[in-house]
């Protein structure tokens, strides 16, 4: 029960690592604001999450609707205690050479824009409230430590949103609110899998298990653990990390991993 009292704003909260953070925060005593871009989505969450909880509509990508959307759960709660500031999207996969503008702009519209417009909405509001909060970005993600090929616009906004988490974190330190970013590597969701592709799915989580070195593909549970673990009073002396949560994913290079399938491959 660390979040006993508190209020915590979840964006992106329909999406399998948002309602998997919704579902830990509420197990441990808080009350919920459930964000989304899928209002529908977000009342059917909080419907299931119980009196503690209220949906709000958000678009990340619009500064006006992030404001809007912050100051609605403060009107409603009184406060924010901690957020996960977790919307995002794949986006297109394509060669930078082939990326079109607006393909590049609509991914850093909303996980680099969607990210700083709603931090800075809930900083402001926890600054005027006098919050010794914390904020969970969805930050970097393995991208931010790896190379995506054909992962310009995705990665590009990862690693912009690490140097966010880090200055946000020295701006905000004066008023006793951290700013954390988490990083997942492989997480088994269905963000960006094609409706109907069940069977290239399963196939790419079986080669992705085979390539980790814990064996495992990481579960929206795993993520959610650490979220709440950043948010909580047991990390109240950090600030300012972005922890990479990939079960050593990573930690493959063609030096130590000599037999592991030949990549990329020659055109």
């Amino acid at each position: 029960m660390r979040f006993a009292d508190k209020v915590v704003l979840v964006t992106g909260a329909a999406g399998a690592i948002g309602s998997a953070a919704v579902r830990r925060f509420m197990a441990e005593g808080a009350q919920l604001a459930i964000s989304d871009i899928d209002l529908s989505k977000a009342e059917a969450l909080a419907a299931v999450s119980g009196e503690r909880a209220k949906a709000f509509a958000v678009d990340v990508s619009d500064p006006a609707s992030a404001a809007a959307m912050v100051g609605d759960v403060v009107a409603h709660f009184g406060r924010i205690d901690v957020l996960f500031n977790n919307a995002g999207i794949s986006g297109k996969v394509a060669p930078v050479h082939e990326l079109d503008t607006e393909d590049w702009q609509n991914i850093v519209g909303v996980n680099l824009n969607g990210i700083f417009y709603v931090l800075r909405a809930t900083l402001a509001a926890m600054i005027k409230g006098g919050i010794k909060g914390a904020v969970v970005n969805m930050g970097s993600s393995m991208a931010g430590w790896d190379v995506l090929a054909g992962g310009a616009g995705y990665a590009s906004t990862k690693h912009a949103v690490v140097g966010l988490t880090r200055i946000a974190a020295l701006d905000s330190a004066p008023y006793g609110i951290r700013v954390n970013a988490i990083c997942p590597g492989v997480i088994e969701t269905r963000l960006g899998v094609p409706a109907g592709d069940d069977a290239a799915y399963d196939a790419g989580i079986r080669r992705f298990s085979d390539r980790i070195p814990l064996r495992r593909i990481g579960q929206p549970e795993d993520v959610a653990a650490a979220v709440a673990f950043l948010a909580s009073s047991d990390t109240r002396h950090v600030t300012g990390v972005d922890w990479l949560i990939d079960g050593g994913q990573t930690l493959q290079s063609w030096a130590n991993a000599p037999d592991a399938e030949a990549f990329p491959k020659l055109v």
